[in-house]
């Protein structure tokens, strides 16, 4: 069996993961419309890649002030639920394990996408630069648009807006999903607080440090009370350097990039949760993590750790073997490859991704790639994954 280190079972609370090959979050803009609702082809979609040790969703926003995206899924709504229901039914009968992640974009959004078409919410009313939002423009059409101002919350909403993500929690049980976790990368809401970029407040939300993981910290604690910490994770996107401007909207680069993510990380070894999910920068050329920061970010966390980004089985299977990662994501591996987990097993060759459909559409780069069909010739020409 190719790469072994990663068909090791794992426990994750009280679940046992099959293997430690991680389906991570991904952003298809695919739920049916009006109310983006999740539909039977998403179903279809999850379950097709149900070998995975876990699933997590892909975000799906907490309440409707909280979208960047048309088309992307909520978790709001009974109609939302009930459409959730039918993907984890779908993932279960498989025997997978999936979890919700739940998600807020904050000021990366649009007045066209937000309620009575007001600002986006954010903790300062600064604007976000170097990111798209994406609106509609006709039934099944839409385009990239800079994001509007936004305006900074009261604290009496922010109060309220980790009530709504502790609501979103027990959505995601009311729909069958095993755990969540709670988007705090990328530059969204929670990634917001945490920034000195995006948050200026001079009240206990912002300043230190310690203020700026306020939101964090409350949110992971209501969470956490609703499915338990054992079902919770946490993603992050720590960004020590930028050698692509346009793509430094994957997180902020902080003053002190390692300082901020570690006391975040002790935040988290605080509640207690399930696991910590680290997504690196995925472009060509990317920055490498420090591998102080990784050592630390191990000896500070007491749960499983997961990272995502450019890796092979080969380079995600000498982390886990090396102690510093308990599980590896491959995302656009798993969009183009159902069957992604016995491809690496057997050193089977990967399907080709089709960027041009990842976003919105029908089965078209979505429920239509192949399952490998091996035959006597092909398997004397395996291919390492």
């Amino acid at each position: 069996m190719q790469h072994s280190s990663l068909f090791e079972p794992t426990t994750l609370g009280p679940l046992t993961l099959k293997n430690r090959i991680i389906m991570p979050p991904l952003t298809r803009q695919r739920s049916g419309q009006p109310g983006d609702v999740p539909t039977a082809l998403m179903a279809t979609y999850y379950q097709q890649r149900a070998s995975a040790g876990l699933i997590i969703s892909e975000g799906t926003q907490i309440e409707p002030r909280g979208k960047g995206y048309a088309w992307t899924p909520g978790i709001y709504s009974q109609a939302q639920i009930n459409g959730w229901r039918t993907v984890t039914d779908a993932v279960h009968a498989e025997g997978g394990v999936i979890f919700a992640q739940l998600w807020h974009v904050g000021r990366v959004s649009h007045t066209d996408l937000q309620p009575d078409s007001a600002a986006p919410v954010a903790p300062s009313a600064i604007q976000a630069q170097k990111v798209k939002a994406f609106i509609e423009t006709a039934p099944g059409t839409g385009t990239l648009v800079e994001p509007s101002l936004p305006r900074e919350l009261s604290v009496t909403e922010i109060k309220a807006l980790v009530e709504l993500y502790a609501q979103a929690a027990r959505n995601a049980l009311s729909a069958g999903f095993d755990g969540v976790e709670i988007h705090s990368a990328n530059g969204y809401l929670v990634n917001q607080f945490i920034s000195t970029h995006a948050n200026q407040r001079t009240d206990e939300y912002g300043g230190s440090l310690h203020n700026r993981l306020r939101f964090l910290r409350e949110v992971v604690q209501a969470v956490s009370a609703v499915v338990g910490p054992d079902r919770v994770g946490v993603r992050f996107t720590p960004l020590f350097t930028s050698t692509d401007e346009d793509r430094v909207y994957i997180g902020f680069v902080e003053e002190d990039p390692h300082q901020t993510y570690i006391e975040a990380i002790k935040v988290l070894e605080e509640t207690g949760i399930a696991y910590l999910s680290i997504a690196e920068a995925d472009w060509p050329n990317a920055p490498d993590l420090p591998e102080t920061f990784r050592r630390e970010v191990r000896s500070t966390f007491s749960g499983k750790i997961m990272y995502a980004g450019l890796y092979t089985a080969e380079r995600g299977a000498r982390l886990v073997d090396a102690g510093l990662a308990d599980m590896i994501a491959f995302g656009r591996p798993f969009i183009a490859n159902p069957d992604l987990p016995k491809r690496i097993a057997q050193g089977w060759p990967l399907n080709a991704l089709n960027p041009a459909n990842l976003y919105g559409g029908g089965e078209q780069g979505f429920t239509d790639y192949p399952l490998y069909a091996p035959s006597e010739v092909n398997e004397k020409e395996k291919v390492l994954a």
